[in-house]
């Protein structure tokens, strides 16, 4: 029997947190122990007193209440922590804004089986009908099958993490297994030693980028990261953070894509990075020059953003 924890952050989300919850409840699981634990960051819309009443076949959830806002990576490291003191082999790190199929886990875990140097997998991940970026380029017919991610590459020049198959109507094209640069913080199975070799999600980061930091620690110790298109979900794209082009994003994303540069990329890259947040403090949004600013004065984990 192999036992598997989904690590779920919930901060003022419950409405999609009980959805997941609901999609976990109905997953095929065979020769799989299944724990849950639900990680709420402090939230003020009386998440933990819905989620201590929600009846859900899934006996064994846990509900861990954090006392602040530890972000999805903070937040995530205490679920996998839980995890981890309960002998899970695998924990899944899952977003909860995400509609898992009744399958997942158990492709998840068979794909993990299939090769020992494996550290960290993602399934196939498309966009939930009606939060796809362009809605009105696909037919009725099409929702459901638009990937989100199929596999992620790394622009090392432009310190983006691209994902495969963005906005592409699934027909079959993305259905090799195969070894990627990062796996998505959306949903990622990761095997228990994992941990205790690249160690846990960067809290320096709180939000965006973590996966991707991990990702490349975790290929440091030389393990590999897998798409695996046989384990698929649905992502309510940017469901949990107030949508694309918050301020939110502005900041995060700014902030720490020069903390993830100044860690990983080359020199010439990082002379780069240094000239174009110079530029954003000049011509950048509100939460972009923010984010510039705490990169320099060291203010990371939730920094200034409110």
């Amino acid at each position: 029997m192999t036992n598997v924890f989904i690590s779920i952050v919930n901060f003022n989300g419950i409405k999609n947190t009980v959805e997941c919850l609901k999609s976990i409840d109905n997953l095929n699981l065979e020769d799989i122990k299944l724990g849950v634990v639900v990680v709420d960051n402090a939230s003020i819309d009386n998440s933990v007193g819905t989620l201590k009443n929600l009846k859900l076949k899934t006996s064994n959830l846990k509900i861990i209440e954090n006392k602040e806002n530890l972000g999805f990576s903070g937040g995530h490291n205490v679920g996998i922590k839980y995890a981890l003191g309960n002998e899970a082999d695998y924990v899944v790190v899952l977003n909860n804004d995400v509609i898992l199929d009744k399958n997942l886990v158990k492709k998840l875990v068979d794909s993990a089986r299939e090769d020992s140097s494996v550290g960290a997998i993602s399934p196939k991940i498309y966009f939930a009908p009606g939060f796809e970026f362009h809605k009105d380029r696909y037919r009725k017919e099409d929702l459901g099958k638009v990937i989100w991610y199929a596999g992620g590459n790394m622009d090392w020049n432009n310190l983006i993490g691209k994902h495969g198959g963005v906005d592409e109507v699934d027909k079959g094209q993305f259905e090799k297994r195969k070894e990627t640069d990062f796996a998505s913080g959306c949903c990622m199975l990761i095997k228990k030693e994992v941990f205790e070799k690249a160690g846990y999600f960067n809290e320096k980061y709180f939000l965006y980028y973590e996966d991707n930091d991990f990702s490349q620690r975790t290929r440091s110790k030389g393990y590999k990261i897998i798409y695996e298109p046989k384990a698929i979900l649905w992502h309510k794209n940017a469901g949990s953070v107030g949508g694309s082009g918050s301020g939110l994003q502005d900041y995060f994303i700014t902030r720490n894509r020069l903390v993830f540069g100044m860690a990983y990329a080359s020199m010439r890259t990082k002379f780069a990075l240094l000239r174009e947040s110079i530029k954003i403090l000049l011509n950048g949004r509100k939460w972009q020059k923010r984010g510039v600013l705490d990169f320099y004065f060291r203010r990371f984990g939730r920094g200034s953003y409110k």
